[in-house]
C-alpha cells in the first residue's frame, strides 16, 4: 500500500458525450470503482463458552468485487482500496432513512500488501442504522485474508455550529507545473509512463520530491490536486476520489524533512493506517489545496496530517496517516 504505488457507478454524466472524452487514466479509475455485487452474507459473532451473556449477535453483510490498477511494483495502491471501500460501504447506505446519508468519516488499517493481479472482495457489515447516522465495517479481502479493514460512518445533513480554519495562501495552480509536465522533461520512460497513468493532477507548491530533495527541510508542504477530467455528479464518487487522492502525497512531509526522495533505492515505504473526516461537500474534479505536515517520525514510522480546502476557501476534509518509512542499508 505505498504512495507510488461512487455512489451509483451507473449514474450517467450530465453531458452524454462526456464519458467518451474522458482521459484514459480517469476512465480506468472509474472502472476500478465500479464494484460488482456478489450477494449477501451473514456474520455471526459467538461469545465465550459458558458465558450466560455471550450472545453477541448476527449481522448482514453485502459482498462486492473489484479489480485493481496496475502498479510498477505489483502491489495495490492503498488509495485505490480506500476509495473502493468507500464505494462499497456507501452502496449499502443508499435508501436508508428519509434523506441521503453522506460519508463523514473513515478509519482504516492496511493489514497486508495487495496483489494488483488478483480481484479484491469487499465485505460490508451493516453495524447500525440510527435515526441520522449509519455505521459500516468493510473488509477488503484477497486470497481469503483482509488487506484493509475499515470502519466508516454516514450522516444525514443536519444544522449546527459551523466554523473552520482559514485556507492558507498559495499560488494559483495554473501557475504551477503538473507532475506529468515535470517528468516529461526528464526523458525517463518509466517515470513518464507512471505520470501519464495517474488519474489525479498533482501540483506541488514547494516543488515535488520525486527525484530531487526539497530546498528546505521543512516537515510541511502544500499540493493542489484534482481529477484530470470531469466526474459524474455523485457525492459518494467525489468522496471516494478524494480519499484516493489523499494517499498520494501525505507522507511526503516526512521525506521532505529528512532530505529524502521517492526514487531513493534505499526507501521502503508503506501506509499503515488512514483516517479521513469529510466536513463539507466538494468536487474532486475541481482544484483542492491539500496542506500537509508531519508532527513526528520515529521507530521507522512517520505521522502526517492534512487539510483539504476547496478553491473558494471551504475546509472540505481533514486527513491523518501513519506510514512505515524505512531506509534499507546498502
Amino acid at each position: 500500500m505505498t504512495p507510488d504505488a461512487p455512489g451509483q457507478p451507473d449514474t450517467p454524466p450530465a453531458d452524454p458525450d462526456e464519458g467518451a472524452h474522458r482521459p484514459a487514466a480517469l476512465a480506468e479509475l472509474l472502472e476500478v470503482l465500479d464494484l460488482k455485487p456478489l450477494g449477501e452474507a451473514h456474520i455471526t459473532v459467538a461469545g465465550a463458552e459458558g458465558d450466560a451473556e455471550s450472545e453477541l449477535g448476527e449481522s448482514e453483510a453485502s459482498v462486492f468485487v473489484g479489480q485493481s490498477q496496475k502498479q510498477p511494483h505489483g502491489r495495490v495502491f492503498g488509495g485505490q482500496v480506500l476509495a473502493q471501500s468507500v464505494i462499497a460501504a456507501g452502496r449499502t447506505v443508499e435508501g436508508v432513512g428519509d434523506a441521503p446519508r453522506h460519508i463523514h468519516s473513515l478509519h482504516g488499517y492496511f493489514v497486508r500488501p495487495g496483489d494488483d493481479n488478483h480481484p479484491i472482495r469487499f465485505a460490508v457489515e451493516r453495524m447500525r442504522d440510527g435515526k441520522s447516522f449509519s455505521t459500516r465495517r468493510v473488509h477488503a479481502i484477497q486470497y481469503g485474508k483482509p488487506i484493509l479493514s475499515m470502519i466508516t460512518s454516514f450522516q444525514e445533513e443536519s444544522e449546527g455550529m459551523d466554523h473552520q480554519d482559514s485556507m492558507p495562501a498559495a499560488p494559483d495552480p495554473d501557475h504551477l507545473s503538473s507532475a506529468q509536465e515535470l517528468v516529461e522533461e526528464l526523458g525517463n520512460p518509466l517515470a513518464q509512463g507512471f505520470a501519464r497513468a495517474r488519474p489525479i493532477d498533482l501540483r506541488h507548491v514547494e516543488g515535488n520530491i520525486y527525484f530531487t530533495p526539497g530546498r528546505q527541510r521543512a516537515a510541511r508542504q502544500s499540493v493542489w490536486l484534482k481529477a484530470i477530467g470531469s466526474l459524474p455528479d455523485d457525492p459518494l464518487l467525489h468522496a471516494a476520489v478524494l480519499a484516493y487522492a489523499s494517499d498520494y502525497s501525505l507522507l511526503e512531509p516526512v521525506l521532505r524533512r529528512h532530505g529524502l526522495v521517492w526514487s531513493d533505492p534505499r526507501l521502503r515505504p508503506a501506509s499503515l493506517d488512514h483516517a479521513m473526516w469529510f466536513h463539507r461537500p466538494a468536487r474532486a474534479d475541481e482544484w483542492v489545496l491539500y496542506t500537509q505536515q508531519s508532527p513526528s517520525a520515529q521507530g521507522g514510522r512517520g505521522l502526517a496530517t492534512g487539510s483539504m480546502f476547496a478553491s473558494d476557501g471551504r475546509l472540505v476534509a481533514t486527513v491523518a496517516q501513519e506510514g512505515m518509512l524505512r531506509l534499507k542499508e546498502s
